[in-house]
Order: structure tokens, then C-alpha cells, then sequence
């Protein structure tokens, strides 16, 4: 059934990954960008009520959401306990009997990884040395991102040492801030040059770059130094991830995706994401402006930790006809 509705059948392709490597600074490129902020802000309001997915559809959906997801705690108070918990729950994202009773294959199902600090990466890798699950880790001074250039590429080094398969850098917003696009670039090249074939998703923490069209040049900038994916915040932030800054980041991967002749990047909102009916409005927009390719864990994640718990709720409604409380399900 899930391989009908959501692959297409035996017949689908195996999803294809970023490849981004990168390309000079083109400073005309990034002056020429500008935002329409009112065509931005109606394309968003009515983003949400153009469509409703219903019923098998809507249960494929949220199944391919919760391999989107990234399963997150950067917590002041994180433990190797919660990380353990943490872990499980990536393993098993949605109960077995739930499932069984929509005939899909359990073991296939995952989340997309599991996101932590970097001193916790090793009780990560730990926990899921037997399975496929990536450990993404944060880097770079997170959340601020204001930490010097050398000691951000150690925290880089380190967090690979211990065991990460993704690395999620944040860039200085001064850079931005003050149109420091040279700056920017040099950063975040020689955060991928460290990160050599591990995948690099940049968090431009939005709400913090001023305006849309700097979101927009930022974005532009953190792809041609090479990013694999482009992130919109840390979660830490006032304003994180809105279908006004969605809209406007893959505006730019798109166009990035054409300039280049086909360096794919990947998008990851973060931060706000707690409803599974918000994640079937994120997945129509990837395929809307994107394509299919960009509704796979390979090149589209969420971050998030309790969306999970939602998602599992609606699909209990959907095997049985009623609503679990939430303490039924399994905690992230």
C-alpha cells in the first residue's frame, strides 16, 4: 500500500541526493537579487488552503514526513538518558501494530536522522551503530555562530571524529547583516572543505538576516561555497521557519538548481514545526516548487522532535477510526 501511494510501485526511481560542488563567488549575481514582498506574502496566505490531502493519500503523506524528520534536542540539560530515548524513537518512529494494520513494512520505516550537540555524537553513534540512521551534529559556535573561524572548523573535526554523518553549521549573521558576501563565502568553503564528503547543511537563522532579499542572498552565497543544504534557523531564534522564508530559500535553490545546470541542493526548515497537517503543507510546497525529488529525506528534512508524536496520533486515527491520547505513544 505505503509503496503505491508514496513510490509510485516497483517501478519508481531511488531518490537522488544533493550534489552541490559549489562554484565561484559571483558577486553581480547575488546584487541582482530582490525580493517582491507583497507576491511573498500572498503566495504564502494562500499556500495553506489551495489544497486538502484526505484519507490514504493523507496517511502516505505523513509516513514520508516522519522519514523527513530529524529528531532533535539541543538542550541546555541533554543527557546520554534522553539521547538513548531519542535514538529509539528514530528507530521506531511509528508503532509496529500501526504498521501492520496499514500493511506497511516497519523496518523501512525511520526517521531521517538524529540531531544532537557535538559532545553528545558519540552516545548517538552508540545508540545507532546498527542501523542506517545518520547523526547529524551542530557546529560552528551554535546557535550564535560567533565563535573565531579555527575554533568553528575544530568543532567540525571533532564532531566528525566522534561519529557524525552530517554536519550542521551556522553562519556569523554580522556577515550578512552588513553585506559581507566575500566573507560569508570564505566561511562556509572552508566549513565544507572540512567536512570533505560529509553532507554540510548551512542554518542561515533567518530571523536574524533583516530582510527577505538578504535571506535570499545568503542563500545564494551559502550554495556557491558548496553547502549540500541550506537550513533556515536554529530553533533559537524569534522568527523561524514561515512559508514566507520557505518560499523564499527555494526560490533560490531553484534558481540555483537552473543557473547551474543542475546542482541540486537540499532544504530543511526547523524551528515552529509542531502539527502533522503543518508537514503536508511543507511537503506540497517542495513538490510544488521543486519537484518530487525534493519530497525525499534526501534532499528535504524537518527539524523537529515532538512532530512525531502528532504524526503517530493522526495515523492511529486513520488505522482505527479514533484518537489516541498522547501518552499512548512513545516519547522522543
Amino acid at each position: 500500500w505505503y509503496q503505491r501511494r508514496v513510490h509510485g510501485g516497483s517501478s519508481a526511481m531511488a531518490p537522488v541526493g544533493p550534489y552541490n560542488p559549489g562554484c565561484p563567488l559571483d558577486l553581480a549575481w547575488v546584487a541582482g537579487a530582490c525580493v517582491n514582498l507583497p507576491a511573498l506574502h500572498r503566495r504564502a496566505a494562500t499556500h495553506k488552503v489551495r489544497r486538502s490531502v484526505k484519507k490514504t493519500h493523507q496517511a502516505a503523506w505523513l509516513i514520508r514526513a516522519v522519514q523527513c524528520v530529524d529528531l532533535t534536542t539541543l538542550a541546555g540539560d541533554d543527557t546520554d538518558v534522553n539521547v538513548n530515548r531519542l535514538c529509539a524513537k528514530a528507530k521506531n518512529p511509528i508503532r509496529k501494530d500501526l504498521l501492520e494494520k496499514m500493511e506497511v513494512n516497519y523496518s523501512s520505516i525511520t526517521c531521517g536522522a538524529v540531531c544532537v550537540y557535538p559532545n553528545l555524537v558519540p552516545a548517538a553513534y552508540k545508540a545507532l551503530k546498527d542501523t542506517n540512521i545518520p547523526i547529524a551534529s551542530v557546529a560552528t559556535g551554535f546557535p550564535a555562530g560567533q565563535t573565531p573561524l579555527n575554533q568553528k572548523l575544530d568543532e567540525i573535526r571533532q564532531a566528525i571524529e566522534w561519529g557524525a554523518s552530517e554536519i550542521d553549521i551556522v553562519i556569523n549573521r554580522s556577515y550578512v547583516l552588513k553585506g559581507d558576501w566575500e566573507a560569508l563565502y570564505k566561511e562556509v568553503k572552508e566549513c565544507k572543505q572540512v567536512c570533505g564528503d560529509i553532507l554540510m547543511k548551512t542554518i542561515l537563522a533567518v530571523g536574524e538576516c533583516g530582510t527577505m532579499t538578504n535571506v535570499y542572498k545568503a542563500s545564494l552565497v551559502a550554495m556557491m561555497a558548496g553547502s549540500d543544504f541550506i537550513k533556515t534557523s536554529t530553533g533559537k531564534e524569534g522568527v523561524n521557519a514561515t512559508f514566507e522564508v520557505a518560499i523564499v530559500m527555494v526560490r533560490a535553490i531553484r534558481e540555483y538548481y537552473e543557473e547551474t545546470g543542475g546542482f541540486r541542493v537540499g532544504f530543511k526548515p526547523a524551528g515552529g514545526i509542531r502539527s502533522a497537517k503543518d508537514t503536508l503543507a511543507w511537503l506540497a510546497l517542495m513538490k510544488e516548487e521543486l519537484g518530487d525529488e525534493w519530497t525525499q529525506p534526501t534532499l528535504f528534512r524537518i527539524g523537529a522532535s515532538n512532530l512525531v508524536i502528532d504524526i503517530e496520533r493522526q495515523l492511529y486515527h486513520y488505522a482505527n477510526g479514533q484518537y489516541a491520547a498522547t501518552y499512548t505513544m512513545p516519547l522522543c
